[in-house]
């Protein structure tokens, strides 16, 4: 599975961005769909994750409410809509892949492929 992620960019506190990731080559070996950030200086976190079956959803605290995660099953794409957004938000994105049946889809290592990262930069 090859993962394309895009959409970051600058952006004031309060506003929004939606994050694309489009998934190519054996998708369907791909049961979910994870996003993931990392702050400078900060571990990789969790944000949201999506099944392409059944379309559930999985949040972090810290995003809910904010946050929304969707999927297109015939463009393979799964979007992530942020609004609200707040500086603590600042970090490179990351969209992965896996192909666990029942993965605990807020550990990465759950994960088996991942796309480049897209910066998303929130000033205040």
């Amino acid at each position: 599975v090859q993962l394309q992620a895009s959409g970051g960019g600058l952006v004031q506190a309060g506003g929004s961005l939606r994050l694309s990731c489009a998934a190519s080559g054996r998708t369907l070996s791909s049961f979910a769909i994870g996003w993931f950030r990392r702050a400078p200086g900060k571990e990789r976190e969790f944000v949201s994750a999506i099944t392409w079956s059944s379309g559930t959803t999985f949040y972090a605290d810290y995003v809910k409410g904010r946050f929304t995660i969707s999927r297109d099953d015939a463009k393979k794409t799964v979007y992530l809509q942020m609004n609200s957004l707040k500086p603590e938000d600042t970090a490179v994105y990351y969209c992965a892949s896996t192909h666990y049946v029942h993965p605990i889809v807020a550990v990465s290592t759950e994960y088996g492929y991942w796309g480049q990262g897209t910066q998303v930069t929130v000033s205040s």
